[in-house]
């Protein structure tokens, strides 16, 4: 997660950025879609499941962020709107159809799909264990949904709670539980990995 003067500074940046491409800049717009385009395809794939369905809401995403530049309001930071954006195409997709099989692996030779190493490696950085990372995987295809968004949000995406809390469309409070719970279960989900 980008703290301190660089998050104040990419925060700034993507201001600059959202203003040159409500001109029409469509350079600029590439840009912001480079700049947090791979965090929204690894959200994506995970939510939901499927390379071709995460390819297809993300390019959805860029669409209507493309329209919907005006809309921006600078509220909160592009990321968060970008991901709420991102996350309503997804909720419509899986109200059209469920996804085709619950418990398919991620692809392995897909690079975007798993998280990229930051400056803080978060839980899947922190092993080089494919073995583990398949397991969590398969725990987190367990939850529920609301649990699993909150939980990649914020331990892979590096999103803070009152962001997932606007991304989602609930409370932050919402999100605290929603994460406590999802926390909780995949440690028991897990359990039988560690022991």
């Amino acid at each position: 997660m980008t703290s301190g003067v660089g998050a104040v500074e990419g925060r700034a940046l993507d201001g600059e950025l959202v203003r040159a491409a409500r001109l029409g800049d469509r350079l600029a717009f590439e840009e912001l879609l480079s700049r947090h385009g791979p965090g929204l395809y690894r959200y994506a794939v995970r939510s939901t499941r499927n390379v071709a369905d995460a390819q297809d809401v993300v390019q959805e995403a860029f669409v209507g962020a493309w329209r919907g530049l005006d809309g921006f309001d600078g509220r909160s930071s592009v990321r968060t709107w970008l991901f709420a954006i991102l996350h309503r195409k997804i909720v419509d997709q899986h109200r059209r159809r469920p996804p085709e099989d619950p418990v398919a692996e991620l692809p392995d030779d897909d690079p975007h799909a798993r998280p990229s190493v930051g400056s803080s490696p978060g839980p899947f950085e922190t092993t080089s264990s494919a073995e583990l990372v398949r397991a969590l995987d398969v725990a987190l295809r367990k939850l529920p949904y609301r649990q699993r968004a909150c939980w990649i949000l914020v331990e892979v995406d590096g999103l803070t709670q009152p962001e997932v809390a606007r991304v989602l469309g609930m409370t932050p409070d919402a999100v605290r539980g929603q994460l406590f719970r999802g926390r909780r279960a995949l440690a028991e989900l897990m359990r039988e990995w560690q022991g």
